[in-house]
């Protein structure tokens, strides 16, 4: 019988509390345990894997969802196992004092990082979050329930039977409580799980804007997490082309259906030949070219001119600009508009843009820097593509998502982003009313100390 939401949240709670309590060394270990419990059951994962594929195929996912779906596609599942053990072994960001000051002799204020407590993570398609967010949860002493998306139910069962069966079997060696990582499937458990603001922290939705939206507009948690990826790449008048060439490629084509992948290009009319990056898009990537009347007109008088018309033609079609410039295609499609100035293209990305990763392709370091500061987006890039926005790419291990907030986390959300903090005071039995501000006359000292020689 499935238990509760109220019984699901609160045995989160009780895990939560333990696991903060525990030592780096023992929350590492149990991820290594993990990792090793993941690869040995391999041909299991993948035998559920290939029963969502089939049923996707059935269904008629669509191709971008599909590309999510599939485990085993590349160096995807290897990429998961890896990214577990890169969590265990980055430093433990809970316990690090972020501030000292000595209030009265031996009466000391700490500011110290904590975990958050409980996040509920949602996610869609994409099965190796499960272990990722197992590994981010665990290691930064958060307790964690997952709901996938029904896509990926098999998987996303047999990842987390293999997780929850490597805790259990390590209660005593590690101390990691069996409800640290909990698995519902049902959008009844969601909104019930919505509605428990006295047990969970923090609700990461990682999917589309419509489950974010659906989210935040159903619960009193606070709630991190992104939409849409409208990344946009602006290439300046004074881009080097073989750079915006290969840049814009990749943002696009390596992996289409990523949030980070660029969906908007916006042209300077004043680059040089500015008209190979496009060809290239589509010769190499098969991108079709979303353009608004004027980039239409000139490009297709420049394939004209080069003898290039019949080939890529066809690759042109005409922007919506209702629609093309605040979407994401997650396909190999890109709206192209021109623009005159770097502030222009500013203007245009902070007006259509999701606020995820917007990139500058440029020489000039005046524009660059202009681009870096205006533009209003978790990530911005100069002269690299946008599909540097990952947690793996940044060296976090994983990520639990991508935060387009700007409070608490912003980007990529790794371990850092899954704690808070709280302050701490040791004394000596002092009393308030024994200092200037509650009645007595004793000032403090307010003294900073030197967070080097700190250790408690």
């Amino acid at each position: 019988m499935q238990a509760s939401a109220e019984t699901i949240a609160q045995q989160a709670r009780k895990a939560g509390n333990i696991l903060k309590t525990l030592s780096d060394e023992n929350r590492s270990a149990i991820l290594f345990k993990i990792h090793d419990g993941l690869k040995e059951n391999a041909e299991l994962i993948r035998r559920a894997n290939a029963l969502d594929l089939e049923k996707a195929r059935e269904t008629n996912l669509t191709q971008s969802l599909y590309k999510r779906l599939d485990l085993f596609k590349g160096d995807k599942f290897e990429t998961m196992l890896q990214g577990v053990k890169d969590v265990a072994a980055l430093a433990d960001p809970a316990g690090k004092v972020k501030l000292a000051r000595q209030l009265d002799e031996n009466l000391n204020l700490y500011q110290v990082t904590a975990p958050v407590g409980v996040l509920l993570v949602i996610f869609e398609s994409r099965p190796e979050v499960i272990a990722n967010i197992t590994s981010l949860c665990i290691k930064s002493g958060n307790a964690g329930i997952l709901k996938g998306g029904k896509e990926s139910v098999n998987t996303f069962r047999e990842i987390s039977k293999i997780i929850n069966q490597v805790i259990s079997e390590n209660v005593v060696s590690t101390g990691v409580p069996v409800g640290a990582v909990q698995l519902i499937e049902t959008r009844e458990d969601v909104s019930g799980l919505l509605e428990q603001d006295d047990y969970i922290d923090l609700v990461v939705p990682r999917g589309s804007n419509a489950l974010v939206k659906q989210i935040k507009s159903s619960t009193k948690i606070p709630v991190l997490g992104h939409a849409d990826g409208i990344c946009s790449i602006y290439l300046d008048k004074d881009a080097d082309l073989e750079q915006a060439k290969r840049i814009t490629l990749d943002a696009k084509c390596s992996y289409p259906a990523g949030c980070n992948a660029v969906e908007t290009l916006i042209v300077n009319r004043q680059m040089p030949n500015w008209w190979d990056v496009l060809i290239n898009l589509s010769e190499a990537g098969d991108v079709t070219i979303h353009a608004t009347q004027e980039v239409k007109k000139l490009y297709l008088v420049k394939l004209q001119d080069l003898g290039l018309t019949e080939t890529f033609k066809e690759k042109v079609v005409d922007v919506d600009e209702s629609v093309d410039f605040d979407q994401e295609f997650l396909s190999l499609d890109i709206a192209v508009n021109f623009v005159n100035t770097v502030e222009e293209a500013v203007s245009h990305i902070n007006t259509h843009s999701s606020k995820h990763t917007d990139a500058i392709v440029t020489e000039n370091e005046q524009n660059a820097e202009l681009f870096l500061k205006a533009v209003d987006s978790s990530g911005v890039y100069w002269n690299a593509s946008t599909r540097f926005a990952d947690g793996f790419r940044y060296g976090f291990g994983t990520e639990v998502g991508i935060s387009t907030s700007k409070i608490h986390a912003r980007g990529p959300v790794g371990l850092d982003g899954l704690v808070s903090y709280q302050y701490q005071i040791r004394g000596k039995g002092q009393v308030a009313s024994d200092y200037v501000g509650s009645g007595g006359k004793r000032a403090f000292l307010h003294k900073d100390l030197d967070l080097a020689k700190v250790n408690i």
